[in-house]
């Protein structure tokens, strides 16, 4: 079984990165950290590191610089649950879950998840079934129908659910086997353009713009990871999208945020507008969505040659299943980690990962995948395409073994907790939340703008220094 520091080699050396840096990352602490069979807290560890040396990287590229990069596994997989430790003026998360959202049994004894935290999927599940938002009348509809079958006719609807799989369940589809054909971070240069000269600036990512057109967890993530390097990150929704506003809170320190309504030609022509400056444009819509509105990866090379175009999709980008939506928790449910876990745990049910692990690592490694693309082109030119998707990184996930008797480790309590927590001002009032856990001897990682309500800013760069 491979050492944290092995994974982070593997990593390294799927983006190119050149071998001798790997000598300044210190990785300390030891497995397991969380009651799992499966080896979260070193993904954790791995995937911070592995963006927090892109930003030593890009740093020592525009300044002459080397630096140390030390990542603690228990504060890693610590922030990988930041969601949960969040405190709005000392007040914790309100209930994370629609009234409906969780797992229910089928006719054919099978059980499926659904995620409905979006007014628009529950709908659309309540249509299917024909009855009202209660768990009670769920169940009863569910029960009318065999496992798979729904799942294919609430996609087909527009409802993001999952059927419970095993490995082996899931192995046998060839979804799974297109996605084992894709590398964890696809990194491809998609059109000419001439290197793009670094701003001016003091920390690894000063200076260079990024747009952030993505919700929930992973995309967000990665603008924030981003931002706390030093990027100016631009999140951008729209007045009338749907948001989680915990997550919003969490994932928001470090950027600015402003309402852009894609639906009317006029907030399409601002995001050209912005695009046209941008350094790294990152998503997480289905392709075709963005395609249809004229930003596509081959449209944003054409406004903006030079660009770095970041993609996540839930189950990758080849295959059957590549145009479905998906969250962690789903994800999770059809590849076989729920499965693994309750068998793990001697319960017979669907059981969680610890931590929306997924999500998470794959931010970090979009954040990777984004600041080496970005050194490729200020060393080669062109225009780069970057592809990551929660299904992958659950198959690296899998491939890197599991934790015996992982549920005999105790779960992280709040004075383990305590010393990675920080006191910061916000635009929704004092926030206790999670530090970033890789640390930079040179450039330390921080965010320099608080979190703010979405829309708080005008859709516009601030001025370069």
């Amino acid at each position: 079984m491979q050492s944290p520091r092995e994974i982070l080699t593997d990593l390294w050396a799927l983006a190119g990165g050149d071998p001798s840096a790997l000598d300044a990352v210190t990785l300390t602490g030891e497995e397991p950290q969380l009651p799992s069979s499966f080896r979260v807290a070193a993904a954790a560890q791995a995937s911070i590191a592995a963006a927090g040396l892109a930003a030593a990287q890009v740093w020592k590229l525009r300044s002459g610089q080397s630096q140390d990069v030390a990542v603690d596994m228990r504060h890693a997989v610590v922030e990988c649950r930041s969601e949960r430790y969040l405190r709005v003026d000392g007040k914790p998360p309100p209930p994370a879950w629609d009234a409906i959202a969780g797992i229910y049994r089928t006719r054919d004894q099978r059980f499926v998840r659904l995620h409905t935290n979006f007014r628009h999927h529950r709908d659309a599940v309540c249509q299917v079934l024909n009855c009202k938002p209660e768990r009670d009348d769920v169940q009863a509809a569910l029960m009318q129908w065999d496992g798979e079958a729904f799942e294919t006719v609430a996609y087909a609807s527009g409802g993001v659910v999952a059927m419970m799989r095993s490995l082996g369940e899931w192995s046998d589809l060839p979804h799974a086997r297109a996605l084992a054909e894709l590398p964890l971070v696809s990194i491809e240069k998609i059109g000419e353009a001439a290197p793009r000269p670094w701003p001016g600036g003091d920390r690894p990512l000063a200076g260079l713009r990024v747009l952030d057109l993505s919700r929930v967890i992973a995309g967000p993530v990665a603008g924030r990871t981003l931002a706390v390097h030093g990027a100016d990150v631009l999140l951008i929704s729209g007045p009338d999208l749907p948001a989680i506003p915990w997550l919003t809170i969490d994932t928001g320190r470090g950027k600015l945020t402003s309402f852009v309504d894609l639906k009317r030609e006029q907030g399409r022509d601002n995001l050209r507008d912005l695009l046209a400056s941008a350094d790294i444009f990152s998503q997480g819509y289905r392709p075709q969505a963005l395609a249809a509105l004229g930003f596509s990866p081959p449209d944003a090379a054409r406004i903006s040659p030079g660009i770095v175009y970041v993609s996540l999709s839930a189950y990758g980008h080849a295959g059957p299943w590549a145009e479905r939506r998906g969250f962690d928790s789903l994800v999770q449910t059809a590849t076989g980690f729920n499965h693994a876990e309750g068998q793990a745990a001697g319960v017979d049910r669907p059981k969680e990962l610890p931590a929306q692990m997924l999500d998470h690592a794959t931010g970090y490694l979009m954040a990777f995948g984004a600041m080496m693309a970005k050194a490729r082109q200020s060393r080669e030119g062109g225009s780069w395409h970057v592809r990551v998707s929660l299904a992958r990184t659950g198959q690296w996930l899998w491939n890197r073994g599991r934790v015996a008797d992982g549920f005999k480790t105790e779960d992280l309590k709040g004075e383990t907790v305590q010393p990675f927590i920080e006191e910061i001002p916000s635009g929704f009032g004092p926030l206790r939340s999670v530090r970033h856990s890789a640390a930079l001897s040179k450039t330390p990682a921080f965010w320099a703008r608080p979190a703010m309500p979405l829309g708080s800013h005008p859709a516009e760069w601030p001025m370069r220094s």
